[in-house]
């Protein structure tokens, strides 16, 4: 039984801040859309508002800014919305149903658990693009089940399961992995060069059915986690207030997580194992907006896309015409992040 003191959110800031939920919405999506725009018009030819807008409306395939936009550019800002959107909330969802304010994908091995499924599935002879379909169920399989090691190992000893030992295990976990992984990427160099981009964490070089066989799981893990919302709010109550209001802690937290794993996974399959956006989107949703589940989901979706899509629009432009992957921008972000809520908790 986690430790009924350590909330990462009190439900009653979630009433005191509930009116903000609209404009924050609204404010997110605004921004969203500029910074779509934004990066729709990046590349090695700037393409303007006016023929990216003509180009979305207005299809003509036989004017060659309009196949840029369509064929290259759109699925890779869809792809970062997507990710985005899912890291963010698998983090919001792994915060809650673990009550530890640094849960996140990354640090806590799903990450790591879903690249090592897909690397290991590839190595074992299923070819990269037959692994298209399969791909985000096989990450989620992978996060789901090394995650579900972190926190049987979390629970050894006296003290049972801590925030604290959650994420030594995560780290541990995390690096155990990403050793295996990088042991099969030496032995089969057939593996490493179709993965070796995919595994930085980036979002070049995407396809339309990459996008469409990630969508499943990524809706079904979203719904599941505006479902349970209600439930989680009651669980950061503590476990004993939650026994004492009917809540199934067990059934609660069995679901969280799976609907955590859908989304990491789902996000993992498209763009690689991406890190901190779960960790940052959470706490400024908490902290300026509410401290509601059931808005604090939504807003981290919306977030985390935001995050991920200013990152990736940093990584093309920095050192252009050449890219940094994705993944490096999130991670110079996010590591200090890491570092300033670690000491602040654990002091």
């Amino acid at each position: 039984m986690l430790d009924d003191a350590a909330k990462p959110a009190k439900p009653a800031r979630g009433k005191q801040h509930a009116g903000r939920f609209g404009p924050a919405m609204a404010a997110g999506l605004l921004l969203l859309l500029c910074l779509a725009l934004i990066h729709l018009g990046l590349g090695a030819r700037y393409i303007g508002p006016r023929e990216l807008l003509r180009a979305l409306f207005f299809y003509n395939a036989h004017n060659f800014d309009h196949k840029v936009i369509i064929e290259l550019r759109l699925v890779r800002l869809l792809a970062a919305l997507l990710t985005g959107a899912a890291l963010g909330m698998a983090g919001t969802l792994l915060q809650s149903v673990i009550r530890n304010p640094l849960g996140e994908p990354h640090i806590l091995g799903l990450n790591a658990g879903a690249a090592l499924a897909v690397v290991a599935a590839s190595a074992l002879g299923a070819s990269w693009g037959g692994l298209t379909a399969a791909r985000p169920l096989i990450a989620a399989g992978g996060a789901a089940a090394l995650f579900t090691l972190v926190m049987t190992l979390s629970c050894a000893g006296r003290s049972g399961l801590t925030p604290l030992k959650v994420t030594l295990c995560g780290v541990a976990l995390s690096s155990f992995a990403s050793s295996v992984t990088a042991a099969i990427l030496i032995l089969d160099e057939q593996t490493l060069l179709a993965l070796r981009t995919w595994l930085a964490g980036d979002l070049a070089g995407l396809d339309y059915p990459t996008l469409l066989s990630a969508l499943g799981p990524m809706l079904a893990g979203a719904l599941l986690a505006l479902v349970i919302s209600p439930r989680l709010n009651i669980l950061a109550l503590g476990d004993s207030a939650a026994i004492g209001l009917g809540v199934n802690i067990a059934r609660t937290r069995l679901l969280g997580l799976a609907a955590a794993a859908l989304l990491c996974g789902a996000a993992v399959s498209v763009a690689g194992p991406i890190g901190f956006i779960g960790l940052v989107v959470p706490h400024i949703a908490r902290r300026l907006v509410t401290g509601d589940i059931r808005q604090v989901i939504p807003l981290s979706a919306v977030g985390g896309a935001i995050l991920l899509l200013a990152a990736d629009i940093a990584a093309r432009a920095l050192i252009a015409p050449r890219e940094l992957a994705t993944g490096v921008m999130t991670a110079l972000l996010g590591a200090p992040v890491f570092i300033a809520i670690a000491a602040r908790r654990f002091k």
